[in-house]
């Protein structure tokens, strides 16, 4: 009985089924903010094909998300970000209901057509996607299961499958939409709720500068301070020092040259583009 709940492929002690389920969370994470936020719904960065579809595949195998469906709910959220509109916000709906229920908000939202065909444009429509990823997406998941299972016995592959099915909704569709427009610290004055949650952004990708980000939503690049890190970043850089991606965008540097005595364009459109920056320094 004990082996037939306890053993696997792997056998593992419970600090190595643990380190196990990290792991693959961490991909999962990975998959979603380099994937799914930075190249698809705000098209910050280029990835290579093979790499592009690894992160679709994962995440069909651990989530049953669909590309399209998800980047039309965030982009509706940063269109209609902290109003009625807004998806998910917390200062419309409670902060308990989107940390704890905010999953069930984004089916909701997902499903609808009116979303879709709004913001949803640009995301993969080849036939695997049509015919596989978002036609089975419970699929995924069992294959997933099976897999879990396999390599790390009944029991424990069963635990590290159901932390694998909770940990996206809980931590991004939860915490990211929830708290991160609830608490933190703020470097912009954005015209919604946003705030960083934490300036290390290791344990949800980078996702935690979320202030940061809707400052700059079309920046590759989450943190924005010295003293932050964004350990998506560092994947993307070391993705394109190996020729596997691209970044297309990064917050803008302010740069200062000598006083002008009249405003040309380029100075004009330099303030626009540090309109944040040039708040926080002088207002």
């Amino acid at each position: 009985m004990e082996s037939l709940f306890f053993s696997g492929v792997f056998d593992l002690p419970w600090w190595g089924i643990t380190a196990a389920a990290l792991a693959l969370t961490h991909i999962t994470i990975i998959s979603v903010t380099l994937f799914l936020h930075r190249h698809q719904a705000h098209h910050a960065m280029d990835l290579h094909p093979a790499v592009s579809h690894f992160f679709r595949f994962w995440l069909w195998l651990t989530t049953g998300m669909v590309t399209r469906e998800w980047a039309a709910v965030h982009r509706k959220h940063h269109a209609k970000c902290d109003t009625p509109e807004d998806p998910h916000s917390p200062q419309m709906l409670g902060l308990n209901r989107v940390l704890w229920g905010g999953v069930f908000l984004y089916v909701r939202e997902a499903r609808k057509p009116e979303t879709l065909a709004r913001y949803g444009h640009g995301t993969p429509d080849d036939w695997l996607e049509r015919n596989l990823y978002s036609r089975h997406q419970t699929l995924g998941l069992t294959l997933m299961g099976v897999m879990d299972i396999i390599l790390f016995g009944i029991a424990p592959g069963a635990l590290i499958l159901l932390t694998q099915i909770v940990w996206i909704p809980f931590w991004a569709a939860g915490v990211i939409n929830g708290i991160g427009h609830y608490w933190g610290y703020r470097h912009w004055s954005t015209p919604d709720a946003s705030t960083n949650i934490s300036p290390l952004g290791i344990l949800i990708g980078g996702e935690e500068l979320h202030n940061n980000h809707h400052a700059y939503p079309t920046s590759a690049k989450l943190s924005s301070k010295w003293y932050e890190f964004d350990i998506g970043w560092l994947y993307i850089r070391l993705l394109e020092a190996l020729g596997l991606a691209k970044v297309k965008r990064v917050a803008p540097i302010p740069s200062f040259s000598k006083p002008k005595a009249v405003v040309d364009p380029q100075t004009l459109q330099a303030v626009i583009a540090c309109r944040y920056d040039v708040l926080a320094r002088y207002a």
